[in-house]
C-alpha cells in the first residue's frame, strides 16, 4: 500500500521535510517513490508546499495520507477537491481552481478590526475637540505667597 508522509531532511536540530510518496512497509527515510512537495516548520509561518496535481494522482491511484499530511491536504482544499473529482469533475477545472487559490493575495497586516476603526474614529473627535495650544497661566510671587511658604 502507498502513503503520501513527510521524510524528514535538514540537519540535527533543524529539521525539514519532503511531502513523498512510499511504499508503507518502507522506512521514513528510505526508498520513496516520488517526492510531491516539502514542509518547513522552522519558518513563521511554517511553510507548505505541495504540488496539487500529484497529490490527486495518487491519491486517486489509492495513496493514504498519514495524519499529518491529511492535515495539510484538507487545510490546502486538496481533499475537498480529491473528493469532488472522485463524483466526477474534470480535473482540469479542480487544477486551475487549485491555482487561484495559491495566488490570492495575502495582505503583510491585518486590516483593523470594527473596534480598532471605532477606537480611531474616538481619537479623531476628541483631537477635533480640544484646543490644540493651551496657554497656561501660572500664578505671579506675591509676597503673600512668600509668606506661607
Amino acid at each position: 500500500m502507498l502513503k503520501i508522509r513527510l521524510r524528514r531532511v535538514g540537519a540535527k536540530k533543524q529539521p525539514s521535510y519532503r511531502v513523498v510518496v512510499a511504499d508503507s512497509r518502507s522506512p521514513r527515510d528510505g526508498r520513496l517513490v516520488e517526492v510531491i512537495g516539502f514542509y518547513n516548520p522552522r519558518t513563521d509561518p511554517p511553510t507548505v508546499n505541495i504540488e496539487e496535481e500529484r497529490a490527486l494522482y495518487w491519491l486517486s491511484r489509492g495513496a493514504q495520507p498519514t495524519e499529518a499530511v491529511a492535515g495539510f491536504l484538507k487545510s490546502r482544499g486538496t481533499l475537498d477537491r480529491f473528493a469532488r473529482l472522485r463524483q466526477g469533475e474534470d480535473l482540469e477545472d479542480l487544477l486551475q481552481e487549485a491555482a487561484e487559490a495559491e495566488q490570492v493575495p495575502v495582505p503583510e497586516t491585518m486590516p483593523p478590526t470594527e473596534e480598532e476603526e471605532e477606537e480611531e474614529e474616538e481619537q479623531e473627535e476628541e483631537s477635533e475637540q480640544e484646543p490644540s495650544a493651551e496657554v497656561i497661566e501660572e500664578p505671579e510671587d506675591t509676597p503673600e505667597n512668600d509668606e506661607d511658604a
